[in-house]
């Protein structure tokens, strides 16, 4: 799965860091932003494979951002990993309407992070295949 993309959006720079360097060691191009609209303008030029994003974050949080990324032709189909602190659960019909690929808790493995990237990436290569 080398040479993909990721965009990795969060306001706490740890985690953009922590992300960052689990991705970068398996492979991965990694281009970071710290709140929705610097990631939503990242993500329009730079059309990333996927994208890990925070809930709650200044200026447009994460929903926001995904319903801007879903209304825009050309990330429209960007799947989405979504970063939740415990009590901001997103649901299930948001999840799905904004078909956010999977929702991962506060604090996470970086690990199962990459593990699920992996998922979702390879499954949209296969479907696209079919």
């Amino acid at each position: 799965m080398a040479d993909k993309k990721v965009l990795v959006v969060d306001d706490e720079i740890h985690i953009v860091h922590v992300v960052t360097i689990k991705l970068r060691n398996n492979g991965y191009e990694v281009i970071s932003a710290s709140n929705g609209q610097e990631a939503f303008d990242l993500a329009c030029v730079e059309l990333p494979d996927i994208i890990v994003t925070d809930y709650q974050m200044p200026v447009m949080g994460g929903i926001e951002f995904i319903e801007n990324l879903r209304a825009n032709e050309s990330t429209k189909d960007i799947p989405v990993v979504m970063l939740t602190a415990r009590s901001f659960a997103v649901e299930d019909e948001q999840k799905e309407s904004l078909d956010i690929a999977k929702c991962l808790s506060k604090p996470f493995s970086p690990k199962e992070l990459l593990r699920d990237i992996e998922d979702i990436l390879f499954h949209e290569a296969v479907t696209k295949q079919v």
